[in-house]
């Protein structure tokens, strides 16, 4: 009985790594054709929910291996869906916006695009988030699957959202029947580029993998003034200044040291000449936290710490702070599920070996990613990491990810092709095993 077991493995073992080198090879025939497209995309990138182009062009992709496409689903998103027999629901997300930035890298396909902003406002437009390598894997792993259909079951979704650097387009294509109209996902899969690791390398966070992410604005009034009779003045500036530093104590002495939590004041504005004290000053802060019950610690702990410090500046009553928590703004934590973790991180391994895939810490950025898995905790849901950073860049860095670009800085060139192979393979690896048969 054990040696059939035994030899049932090994069987299992080598068919698992004969598909492996399939999907590598096919992988590598379509680079060229991918890159090609990654450089398109990276030209032409487009503002969040603004992403017609893109989608209207990968939509056609999908539409010629055979996925029933529907486009404008949340406002530009796209879902395309293949039913390959009796089994699972996998759903593969791309996000698609880039960003109102200006293109530095020097790369001779780089962007020139404009866009403009809610407000009208004219802006350079850059991928410099790294959403062109997302699309252009999401397209690989398409063209992969669909030509491996005899080696899986179940329903592929396949979906392109947008306004992922806005935080809304998840929520947008959630809300516009993405798990009604739509064959409703049990496994939902995702990645993102990493400026944090080497070209190639896959970074894995079982658990908490992003945090919640929170827009305060605080309005602080005053009583203004001439700058020489500061007495006759409440100055708001002197105010601001004292809740900024006490907000600092919500994380120092108020959060337990192991829940990982982030108060940042980001803008401080005030004032219009060196002798005028202003009757008002405008604070701008982002909230990062994990656990839903520490999110609500800091956001209560700032309308008490604000209100508390304008009662001790002898602050009347109707000269109250203003807090407002930016709810539509709202990006909440990325949880990734353990099964599903763990068996990406043991799949990586084999295929690509213990260097490059890695077990990594969750970090404070944000991501949309996972209202997918908030909308039904049922769902096993997994974003995982593709390092982009050049190994000669990194290298020559001492593997000190500060001293190089990061994600969103107009420097921000990604090894394309090492981040579109790998997570190509990495993505198509994760479908089939999801959706293997028997």
């Amino acid at each position: 009985m054990k040696i059939a077991i035994a030899l049932g493995l090994a069987a299992m073992m080598l068919s698992t790594s004969a598909l492996a080198a399939t999907v590598a090879q096919g992988v590598q025939a379509d680079m060229p054709q991918l890159i090609a497209l990654y450089r398109d995309l990276h030209a032409n990138p487009e503002l969040s929910n603004q992403e017609f182009r893109t989608a209207s062009k990968l939509a056609a992709e999908a539409r010629k291996l055979g996925f029933q496409v529907t486009e404008n689903v949340g406002g530009s998103g796209v879902v395309a869906f293949i039913k390959n027999g009796p089994g699972p629901v996998l759903m593969l997300r791309a996000d698609m916006d880039g960003l109102p930035v200006k293109e530095q890298t020097g790369l001779p396909f780089a962007s020139k695009a404009l866009g403009k902003l809610p407000d009208g406002t004219s802006t350079p437009v850059m991928h410099a988030c790294g959403h062109d390598t997302h699309m252009a894997t999401w397209v690989g792993a398409a063209r992969r699957l669909a030509a491996m259909k005899d080696q899986w079951s179940g329903t592929l979704v396949m979906i392109l959202q947008p306004a992922e650097e806005i935080g809304v387009g998840a929520k947008a294509m959630l809300e516009d029947g993405l798990y009604t109209r739509f064959p409703k996902p049990t496994h939902v899969l995702g990645f993102h580029d990493a400026a944090a690791l080497p070209a190639g390398v896959i970074g894995v966070t079982p658990g908490y993998a992003l945090a919640n992410v929170d827009s305060v604005d605080i309005t602080v009034k005053g009583v203004g003034g001439h700058g020489a009779y500061p007495h006759t003045t409440k100055d708001p500036i002197v105010l601001g200044s004292r809740i900024v530093a006490a907000l600092q104590t919500l994380v120092s002495r108020e959060n337990d040291p192991q829940d990982p939590a982030v108060v940042t004041v980001g803008s401080f504005q005030a004032g219009t000449k060196h002798n005028i004290i202003p009757d008002e000053a405008k604070l701008q802060l982002t909230v990062r936290s994990y656990k839903p019950e520490v999110r609500k610690r800091l956001l209560d702990g700032i309308g008490r710490v604000v209100r508390g410090e304008a009662i001790a500046a002898g602050m009347p009553d109707d000269r109250m702070p203003l807090v407002a928590v930016r709810e539509a703004e709202y990006t909440p934590a990325t949880f990734n599920t353990e099964k599903l973790s763990q068996r990406a991180l043991e799949l990586f391994g084999q295929h690509f070996g213990p260097q490059r895939a890695l077990k990594t810490p969750p970090v404070m950025g944000g991501e949309d990613f996972g209202r997918y898995w908030l909308a039904d905790k049922s769902v096993e849901s997994l974003i995982f990491w593709v390092g982009g950073t050049p190994r000669a860049k990194w290298d020559a860095a001492g593997g000190d990810s500060q001293k190089l670009p990061s994600l969103h800085s107009p420097f921000w060139a990604p090894d394309a092709e090492a981040v579109i192979s790998t997570a190509t393979e990495a993505m198509t690896l994760a479908a089939l095993d999801v959706l293997r048969k028997g």
